[in-house]
């Protein structure tokens, strides 16, 4: 079966093909940097980090571009209240959105256009919509004329019929019922202070709306594959998006149009007034582990509405523990010796049966909790055979299609992690071994405690002891 993918503008599901083969095009709405992202923006990154993921799983060489607003009403009334200039104000939460990302462990994309870097290019779109008859110029600025684009609405479904001529808005943002003439270029106002760049239409600056148009051109050109971003930016930003590139290069923006869903918070709207809009940080400072948070803002579907819960973060803990218990315990089991091919058939029917059944999964429309399904059904019937007397090669083919599956969940230990425990921690386990032996339980209870401390957790099984890192 191959991957399909649920394309807003047609509302379907369609099978995915690329525009040129083996490479995908990828643009995402980023942040507009005025404040630092919560964790509904975070759920919209992290859908398009499984996107990316899942595609470059699946051998395609994937070029991702995600825009950073760096102007706008936002930031430019944020840096106006602050008394600073533009980028001193924006960068603190530019660099913000880059050291969360990471912790996150969302890939980075290949590029980060800042919207004031390319004001030539936003300039370039608007003369082009200028000649094409789609645009009028009022009282210094310069605004599309939504009634001139015969497909205006057919991303959303907004019905344009009751449409009247003139009604336009000069604000970045605005009602998502309404169609309405929105700003290209917006003129100079005394509230802008400094913030304004030469144009053949007068001093001013770029619409909201403009940026993505200009910048996804600029890097992925037109058509690219796909556009993604919240449900939340179908109308009208997308909406004008499409208007704006189809109606200066008379071609497609973006063939494919995915969108997630809403998250909401212990089944409330998420907002200020509420309480409960949470940053990473906020969540962080309360203890909560940043990749159980990465794996809850995953795990549901992208186009179902994510309630945040704190028991699911637990959940989630839970989760992540199980899959490291068996990487560790499969890791041990291949790393060991032995019996090389005991059980190997059965692990590798256990193997092929988890991959098929995973890419399936990612398959129809990233369902990642039918793959998830398949994971841990992996991780049951590896710890069946391992506990039956599976033998090296069994467990190296379990433990490779596992790490595979990380490559996209990317949950399990990181590399330092994994590094060989010092020697001194080492003689204390085989000290510990010993004292058992020994029956003597005190000094064993000692010497596990001690190790506790040395952020090692050492478990008693019928194989014998084992051990594992933990957070301190």
């Amino acid at each position: 079966m191959p991957l399909s993918l649920y394309n807003t503008l047609s509302r379907e599901r369609e099978p995915f093909e690329p525009l040129e083969k083996g490479r995908v095009g990828i643009y995402s709405c980023g942040p507009t940097v005025y404040d630092y992202p919560h964790i509904g923006n975070w759920r919209a990154n992290l859908f398009a980090d499984l996107l990316r993921r899942y595609l470059t799983w699946r051998g395609y060489e994937v070029r991702h571009v995600m825009n950073l607003t760096d102007v706008d009403d936002k930031t430019i009334r944020g840096a106006r209240e602050e008394g600073v200039g533009l980028d001193a104000y924006t960068e603190p939460y530019i660099e913000a959105f880059f050291e969360e990302r990471d912790i996150l462990r969302i890939q980075p994309a290949e590029i980060y256009p800042r919207a004031t870097r390319h004001i030539e290019q936003m300039q370039e779109l608007v003369r082009a919509l200028e000649e094409n008859g789609l645009t009028y110029a009022s009282e210094g600025s310069v605004y599309f004329a939504v009634n001139r684009f015969e497909d205006y609405g057919k991303l959303s479904g907004l019905d344009t019929g009751g449409l009247r001529d003139g009604a336009r808005v000069d604000s970045d943002e605005y009602g998502k019922e309404e169609a309405r003439d929105f700003v290209l270029w917006k003129g100079r106002k005394p509230e802008d202070g400094d913030v304004y760049w030469d144009s053949p239409w007068g001093e001013g600056r770029p619409g909201w709306h403009l940026e993505c148009s200009a910048m996804s051109a600029h890097y992925l050109g037109n058509p690219f594959d796909i556009h993604t971003g919240g449900v939340d930016l179908t109308f009208p930003h997308h909406e004008n998006e499409i208007a704006q590139t189809e109606g200066a290069t008379g071609r497609p923006l973006a063939m494919w149009w995915l969108h997630n869903e809403h998250l909401m918070v212990e089944g409330e709207k998420m907002s200020k007034s509420l309480g409960n809009q949470f940053t990473l940080e906020d969540l962080m400072e309360q203890g909560e582990d940043p990749l159980a948070i990465r794996w809850v803002l995953m795990a549901t579907h992208y186009r179902q509405r994510l309630n945040f819960k704190r028991e699911g973060l637990k959940a989630a803990e839970a989760s992540i523990a199980r899959l490291r218990e068996a990487a560790r315990r499969w890791r041990e089991r291949a790393d060991r010796g032995g019996d090389e091919s005991s059980l190997l058939e059965e692990c590798r029917e256990a193997v092929h049966r988890a991959r098929e059944d995973f890419t399936a999964a990612m398959d129809a429309d990233l369902n990642i909790s039918e793959a998830l399904a398949a994971v841990f059904d992996l991780v049951r019937a590896g710890n069946g055979l391992l506990e039956q007397g599976a033998g090296t090669l069994g467990a190296a083919a379990l433990l490779e299609v596992l790490e595979g599956f990380d490559q996209i969940l990317d949950v399990l230990e990181t590399e330092q992690a994994l590094e060989p425990l010092p020697e001194r921690l080492r003689e204390m386990i085989e000290a510990r071994e010993q004292a058992r032996a020994e029956k003597d339980w005190g000094e064993a209870d000692r010497i596990r405690e001690v190790l506790r401390e040395e952020g090692v957790v050492v478990e008693d099984t019928p194989e014998g002891s084992r051990w594992k890192r933990v957070e301190e």
